[in-house]
């Protein structure tokens, strides 16, 4: 029994150390978003997110993945204590990394004129697209320093590289929107990516060990395991920026740029606030399933574990958000963006099916089965990619929800399907049965938003909140003994 608390409370340490440090750059898009939001509305929030997006996809394309595979090997020479070895891979990567950003920055530079056509039907923005060529050589260069730091077990200058890139980039920038407006959305992604290398480079340079001088054949020669395995890491990556970058082609053709202001808008929601504990339970649940991938018993009470935390930390959130979905759309952007609450809502369920899923995805990751890994990779992106085109087609921005919490309902059931399959992977039924309820709190909320009586829905929302609220911690604390710990820590420090 304390070998189980244990391991549920290391959990949900690592998903609170881990979000605590996203919680700081969260901040700062948050008020990059709402600067953008109020000063340029839904039309600019959609120049923004085709633009990001673009840089996204073409990255993602022509990075080979060195961003993930290079911390692999620079970690495996820091480990040996080999210093020759680090300084030679670091060597490899930087001269990588070169070319990789080059061959990016060039691709968009070319194409510039047919995305600007592609996203806008217009060559009005083939000067932003010229800006973003730069953008995405900077990008591919603070991203080696980063993995620099990263490998060589820098992680406090990592946090500070990342942090002060991007409270320098966002003070720089909130002037140019003042000043210049839609002009400035292209160069204001440029100068962010300018400062995140400046400060990565500025505490990659303070490493005792620096990269030694390799050439072109030399980088290639040396560095093709590194390239090969950063290629297969990337493919999942790759397919999520190419849906993202289609389906944003598909509504800004088919619905107006605003639309796609909407649409980034939500998705910023749903990825990157919502999707933070994801996101946090991600750094530390996949090294620890990866020690254990060859021993079925305990890959499944890791991924029980990390999943029931999970259920229990999003549930309240998903019930929150749905009662004050209005305000906080408000809060993040402004009153313009109203229209997409529908969107949101519909897309917001989705997360309690995508929670569990993930879970069970990172069984693919940690055994290093890349067939397997990649088949999926290829299905599920396919798949979302057509349930939101039709969903937009035929429902706009609603559908477009509906679109994504249909996907995600079934993404969870071949999850389940294919693991039991492949690894005899299976959760017991006492987790389903808690799904149940967390999943039953959810809707009952959900459709609670429909009632037209403004003062039974508040006390039925109420009474929802307050028992999503005490479930969770009830269960919590069952599992971890919180307030226990909490009291032995007083007395500690007593």
């Amino acid at each position: 029994m304390n070998e189980d608390r244990s391991a549920y409370r290391q959990v949900f340490k690592a998903t609170s150390l881990f979000g605590g440090v996203q919680v700081f750059q969260i901040l700062i898009a948050v008020i990059r978003s709402k600067v953008i939001a109020v000063l340029l509305g839904p039309f600019g929030m959609g120049i923004s997110g085709l633009l990001f997006t673009t840089l996204n996809f073409i990255s993602e394309l022509t990075g080979a993945g060195l961003d993930r595979s290079a911390v692999k090997d620079v970690s495996a020479a820091f480990g040996k204590k080999d210093e020759q070895k680090i300084v030679k891979v670091l060597g490899v990567l930087r001269r990588l990394v070169w070319f990789t950003g080059i061959l990016g920055a060039v691709l968009t530079f070319v194409l510039a004129p047919f995305l600007s056509q592609w996203a806008f039907d217009s060559t009005d923005f083939t000067l932003a697209f010229i800006w973003i060529a730069f953008a995405i050589l900077l990008k591919q260069l603070a991203y080696g320093n980063l993995v620099v730091l990263q490998g060589l077990r820098k992680l406090k200058s990592l946090a500070k590289a990342n942090l002060m890139g991007s409270a320098v980039g966002l003070v720089i920038v909130v002037p140019l929107y003042y000043y210049f407006r839609i002009d400035a959305i292209a160069p204001a992604i440029l100068i962010s990516f300018l400062m995140t290398f400046l400060f990565s480079w500025y505490y990659a340079k303070k490493v005792r060990l620096q990269p030694k001088k390799v050439t072109t054949k030399e980088a290639f020669s040396q560095g093709k395991e590194m390239i090969r395995l950063g290629v297969s890491m990337s493919v999942s990556s790759l397919l999520v920026a190419l849906g993202m970058f289609l389906v944003q082609l598909f509504v800004s053709n088919t619905g107006g740029v605003n639309e796609v202001g909407f649409y980034h808008a939500g998705i910023v929601i749903i990825n990157s606030y919502v999707g933070m504990i994801f996101s946090a339970m991600s750094t530390d649940y996949y090294p620890r399933l990866a020690a254990i991938a060859d021993d079925i018993i305990k890959i499944r009470e890791t991924v029980l574990h990390q999943a029931y935390i999970a259920v229990l930390l999003i549930t309240p959130i998903i019930v929150l958000f749905l009662i004050f979905a209005e305000v906080v759309i408000q809060l993040l952007y402004s009153s313009k963006f109203l229209p997409m609450v529908g969107f949101v809502t519909w897309a917001i369920l989705g997360t309690l099916f995508k929670g569990v899923s993930l879970c069970m995805g990172y069984i693919f990751v940690a055994k290093g089965d890349s067939k397997i890994f990649i088949k999926t990779a290829v299905l599920f992106n396919v798949l979302l990619l057509v349930f939101n085109i039709f969903g937009y087609y035929y429902g706009g921005l609603v559908g477009l929800g509906i679109s994504f919490l249909a996907y995600y309902i079934l993404h969870f059931f071949l999850m389940n399907y294919i693991t039991n399959a492949v690894y005899k992977f299976y959760f017991p039924i006492s987790f389903y049965g808690l799904f149940s309820v967390c999943l039953i709190l959810c809707f009952a909320t959900f459709m609670t938003t429909f009632l037209e009586s403004e003062g039974l829905k508040y006390i039925i929302f109420t009474l929802l909140f307050v028992a999503a609220s005490s479930l969770s911690l009830y269960l919590l604390n069952k599992k971890m003994d919180i307030l226990g710990a909490m009291g032995n820590f007083i007395k500690f420090k007593k």
